[in-house]
């Protein structure tokens, strides 16, 4: 079974799930709705919030992401999977317990990993896909080789579908992991650029500094480590430049989750709409394909011009 019919989209574009950008509805929403498959953030959300959320979207293909390091409260897994069709988990080794979840309460399960090791550990947990993400990524990056390489191994490897991540931004790019065989292709850096992602709360600087960069522009780095140590991300290199000469420390405040509290330098949190203060000095993630984010689009415009060579071949 393709991963398409596994979770109910036509096609297999799979919005990455993006921390502030789609902790909020709108561009999961968009991405489903124009065919793909959308994927809401739930960091930091609790179990009851989450339920809140999630029942007031529409039917639609819609995943629901967890970062391992931030999961406070695992019954936000059980009523996650008992409303979307897939859920997925980052930033730690594969869970049996957290796929067990998932299943249990009726969702297929997904884990995003950075090697071969770690995606036969993803199947020999119960996963039914696996994400291979390359270090080309933007933001937190488990993979450390290129995503071709990667994806190439991780195929021959297991055999259930293997989404491709990390770098994807052009028709190329996702023609050429289509054709090398994976299953969908995960984009984020692309999808920050949309009126939807800035009517969700994706702040208007930080998307400017994506329209202004190029693929040489961004960083893999541990520096932005204050709140998720050791954990390697690509950021634009403007904001690793910006912070040591921040004025303040904090850098800002931010709201999220009803409440207001300070950003501190190297903070890991990138910032949301409500962010004030150095925003350039904040975590602005982005992947090495950021030098095809030319221009603020519709959602529903970058799933049809991803999929344009693919679809016409």
């Amino acid at each position: 079974m393709t991963f398409t019919d596994m979770v109910g989209c036509e096609l297999p574009i799979q919005q990455a799930p993006m921390g502030g950008v789609s902790s909020a509805p709108q561009l999961p929403v968009a991405v489903a709705a124009a065919g793909g498959m959308g994927m809401l953030s739930a960091v930091l959300q609790p179990a009851e919030q989450l339920a809140a959320v999630l029942d007031a979207l529409p039917p639609a293909a819609i995943g629901v992401n967890f970062l391992v390091p931030f999961l406070q409260d695992r019954e936000a897994v059980s009523v996650a999977a008992s409303r979307v069709p897939l859920v997925d988990f980052f930033g730690a080794a594969p869970d049996p317990e957290l796929v067990g979840l998932a299943h249990r309460e009726g969702a297929l399960a997904a884990w995003q990993v950075g090697s071969v090791e770690e995606a036969r550990a993803a199947v020999s947990a119960g996963c039914d896909v696996v994400v291979a993400q390359g270090v080309e990524a933007g933001g937190h990056v488990r993979g450390t080789i290129g995503l071709l390489a990667l994806l190439d191994l991780v195929l021959a490897a297991v055999e259930v579908p293997v989404i491709a991540a990390g770098g994807l931004a052009t028709p190329r790019s996702v023609a050429a992991v289509l054709a090398a065989g994976a299953a969908a292709a995960r984009v984020g850096t692309r999808f920050i650029a949309t009126h939807e992602a800035l009517e969700a709360g994706a702040h208007r600087l930080y998307v400017d500094a994506l329209l202004a960069a190029q693929g040489e522009d961004t960083v893999l780095t541990e520096a932005f480590s204050v709140g998720w140590p050791e954990a390697p991300h690509r950021v634009l290199t403007a904001c690793v430049e910006a912070a040591p000469a921040a004025y303040h420390d904090p850098v800002g405040e931010m709201t999220m989750g009803g409440q207001t509290f300070p950003v501190p330098r190297w903070a890991v949190m990138s910032p949301n709409a409500s962010a004030t203060g150095e925003i350039a000095a904040m975590a602005l993630y982005a992947g090495q394909g950021v030098g095809a984010v030319t221009r603020v689009q519709p959602a529903a415009e970058v799933v049809a011009e991803l999929l344009a060579l693919s679809r016409s071949r």
